[in-house]
């Protein structure tokens, strides 16, 4: 039978030492997923941190109804817990950036841990939280701010310390890959697909941050960050979502032997680091091309390891409560090991941050495949192919679509080998000029994933 959270014995801890006191801020699905996975893990977690973990005071505006919450202390002042002296962890889970950033500060100020989902704030002001943290040593942990409860953070500060990362690539959001999964498994278009995930409650009433590419970008920027030693720069982060892709960019693809996902890339090509979020298509053969639905996965390059693989759940109530207990038994530990045996929030100490470039996107280089509505007449893909022959663009693959009946113009796909942005920009641009090229010009990168 599950134990309450503090009827841990010392022995069952491992040591007769002090509790620790835990307050968590928000009751929203993480915060509530949070405390069950406590109460019911309770001994496990103790065990593991060999040391009693107990919720000792909850700030929260939320009616709690059937949430036990024993004897802890209940403030809808969620700055009481920030000045709780007793509490010696504080976990942030209310979101956003403003009043969260002031709580997180205010806990630091007082000497507290701090363990964090916010995402959205440790991209964006990450670097000046943990500079404070250390000022006044106390550590920050967020491994439920990328990717839910995959450990990703810990793999990359810990498990791949003795690789330098070549790249990573990720399906981070999963509404973004639950709409692209309809899309390609149903035949739905986006429109369709996108009031699916959000009657299932996949995604938000206003979606944008999902389907914009924002939430990965947020993510992303912290991957960067742990992979590479760079400060956190969520301004530099080439961001571009899915409303434009249509279906039969998702079956022309597929024709191709290619699967569409939303990815988040990082990656070292010499110049510098690129950072970008967009819509990929990948080899149909690669496992990153069966993470379906709503689930989240990033691949690895490390130069010792090669490739490696994190799937999961990408986000949901114990999913990332998972992620938050991770961190509170981390911060354990360390509490019992003192100071000198952490390990730094970015994986590095501060004095080692690199200053690498981001290479602007003119400057990358990817394969491409590009859709346009044209005249079916003699002489347009001969033109279409100097365009790009002109630019130094080589093409892979040529497909015109045969016209429907009583049409005169036709789908025609373009596949090119790898090609610098700013070339297929210049491209795309001469394309459009013509008179037997009709509508926007789709393009999408493509990626091999193999190095």
């Amino acid at each position: 039978m599950d134990k309450p959270l503090s009827s841990q014995s010392a022995d069952e801890a491992g040591a007769n030492l002090k509790p620790v006191n835990i307050g968590i801020c928000g009751l929203g699905t993480v915060g509530r997923g949070t405390f069950e996975v406590l109460r019911r893990n309770a001994q496990v977690v103790a065990a593991r941190a060999r040391l009693s973990l107990q919720v000792t005071h909850v700030g929260t505006r939320r009616e709690h109804a059937g949430l036990d919450l024993g004897a802890s202390r209940v403030s809808r002042d969620i700055f009481e817990v920030a000045r709780d002296p007793g509490v010696d962890i504080l976990v942030e889970l209310i979101g956003g950036t403003t009043v969260a950033r002031e709580l997180i500060e205010q806990a630091i100020r007082a000497g507290k841990h701090v363990v964090t989902a916010n995402k959205a704030l440790i991209a964006e002001f990450g670097n000046e939280l943990f500079a404070l943290a250390d000022a006044h040593g106390v550590e920050v942990r967020f491994e439920a701010a990328v990717a839910g409860g995959i450990p990703i953070i810990k793999a990359l500060r810990e498990g791949l310390a003795g690789n330098r990362i070549e790249w990573l690539a990720g399906i981070i959001n999963g509404t973004g890959n639950y709409i692209l999964t309809e899309m390609r498994d149903r035949g739905r278009e986006f429109s369709e697909a996108l009031a699916e995930a959000q009657t299932l409650g996949y995604a938000e009433a206003d979606p944008t941050f999902d389907i914009e590419g924002i939430d990965a970008a947020h993510k992303l920027v912290i991957l960067a960050a742990l992979a590479f030693g760079i400060p956190l720069q969520f301004e530099a982060v080439y961001t571009e979502g899915i409303t434009h892709l249509k279906t039969q960019d998702v079956e022309y693809a597929r024709e191709l032997g290619y699967i569409i996902k939303h990815l988040g890339i990082a990656k070292q090509n010499g110049a510098g680091v690129e950072l970008r979020v967009h819509p990929t298509l990948i080899p149909d053969h690669r496992l990153l091309a069966d993470v379906d639905g709503v689930q989240n996965a990033i691949l690895v390059e490390g130069n010792a390891v090669g490739p490696t693989l994190y799937y999961g759940a990408g986000a949901g109530a114990e999913p990332t409560a998972s992620a938050v207990v991770a961190d509170l038994v981390d911060l354990a530990r360390d509490m019992r090991a003192g100071r000198a045996c952490r390990v730094p929030a970015l994986g590095f100490a501060p004095e080692c941050v690199r200053s690498l470039p981001i290479v602007p996107m003119e400057q990358v280089i990817t394969p491409w495949y590009l859709r346009m509505e044209v005249e079916d007449r003699t002489g347009v893909l001969s033109t279409v192919a100097s365009l790009f022959s002109e630019r130094g663009i080589s093409i892979e693959a040529l497909i015109q679509k045969a016209p429907a009946p009583g049409e005169t113009r036709v789908q025609l796909i373009v596949l090119t080998n790898p090609a610098l942005q700013g070339s297929v920009d210049s491209a795309v641009a001469a394309l459009g000029a013509l008179d037997a090229i009709h509508g926007t010009i789709t393009r999408i990168r493509v990626e091999a994933l193999d190095g």
